[in-house]
C-alpha cells in the first residue's frame, strides 16, 4: 500500500492506487455510483492508459513519469449553476503547488500553461441532486517527469526546470492546496478566489487572435460570467463564450 506525506483533514486521507488503469476518472465514478466513496477519497494510476480531455480530448501519458490521478468531492453546498468554481479553485490549487518552480498560467477553463505550452489539465464529471452538486470527480494529469512528446504545445515541469521530482510528495501537496482551496470555496470566499484565477488567467487582457465557428477576430479577454463563460471584448462589445464555441489561436 502506497501512503502519501500528507497533512489534510480530509483530502487524500483515502487513497485508491492502480499502478494501470484506464481512466482515473472512470474508477471515481463508479466508486460514487456504488456509495462506496467517502469525500476526499483519491484514485492514482502510474500509467493511464485511455485519459479523457476537455473537449473529448484524450490525455496521453508516459508510465511512471507523470500524475494522472482523480479525487472525489461532495460539494453539496453549491448549487448547479455554480459548478465552474470547481474548475477555479482545482486550477488555483495546482499553481499554488507550482509557483515556486515557474511562471505558470492558468488557460481557461482549466489547463495549466507554461508560456505557450501545455504541462496539464482538468476533467471535471459532477452528479446533480435536484438544483445541488451531489459529488464531483475532479481528473487531473499533469506532465512532470516526462521530457519527450508527441506535440510540440506540450511540456512538463522536469523539462521546464531540467530536474526530476518525487511524484508522491508532489502529489500530497497538490492534495493539500486543493483542500485548502475547497475549505476557502465552502467558506463563502468566492471573490477573492475569481480574482485570483483571472490574475492568473493566460493571455488576460491581451490583444489575441480567436476562432469562433469559421469567424477569426483580435479579441481581449476581460473575464468570466457567473458560469464561467469567457468574456471577450471585440469590435467595442463583450462577447460571452462556453467551453466549445472558441479556440486559441
Amino acid at each position: 500500500m502506497i501512503q502519501l506525506p500528507i497533512h489534510t483533514l480530509f483530502v487524500g486521507q483515502k487513497l485508491t492506487y492502480l499502478s494501470v488503469c484506464q481512466s482515473t476518472n472512470d474508477i471515481a465514478n463508479q466508486l460514487s455510483t456504488q456509495n462506496q466513496a467517502i469525500e476526499g477519497q483519491v484514485v492514482w494510476t502510474s500509467h493511464q492508459t485511455k485519459g479523457r480531455g476537455q473537449r473529448g480530448n484524450t490525455w496521453e501519458a508516459q508510465a511512471d513519469q507523470n500524475l494522472t490521478f482523480s479525487l472525489i468531492l461532495m460539494p453539496t453546498f453549491l448549487d448547479a449553476s455554480q459548478q465552474f468554481r470547481l474548475h477555479i479553485l482545482t486550477s488555483l490549487a495546482i499553481l499554488d503547488s507550482l509557483k515556486n518552480f515557474a511562471n505558470f498560467k492558468i488557460k481557461w477553463p482549466n489547463d495549466i500553461y507554461f508560456q505557450d505550452s501545455k504541462i496539464g489539465g482538468i476533467l471535471i464529471e459532477n452528479t446533480l441532486q435536484a438544483t445541488k452538486i451531489k459529488n464531483s470527480v475532479i481528473g487531473i494529469g499533469l506532465n512532470i517527469n516526462q521530457t519527450e512528446f508527441e506535440t510540440s504545445t506540450a511540456t512538463s515541469l522536469s523539462k521546464i526546470t531540467k530536474k526530476k521530482y518525487e511524484l508522491p510528495k508532489l502529489l500530497a501537496t497538490i492534495l493539500e492546496n486543493i483542500e485548502k482551496r475547497y475549505l476557502q470555496l465552502r467558506a463563502g470566499d468566492f471573490e477573492n478566489m475569481k480574482m485570483s484565477y483571472l490574475q492568473e488567467m493566460y493571455r488576460y487582457q491581451e490583444n489575441h487572435l480567436f476562432k469562433s465557428d469559421a469567424e477569426v477576430f483580435w479579441g481581449q479577454i476581460v473575464g468570466i460570467d457567473q458560469n464561467g463563460k469567457l468574456a471577450i471584448h471585440v469590435d467595442k462589445n463583450i462577447r460571452y463564450f462556453d467551453f466549445k464555441e472558441i479556440s486559441f489561436l
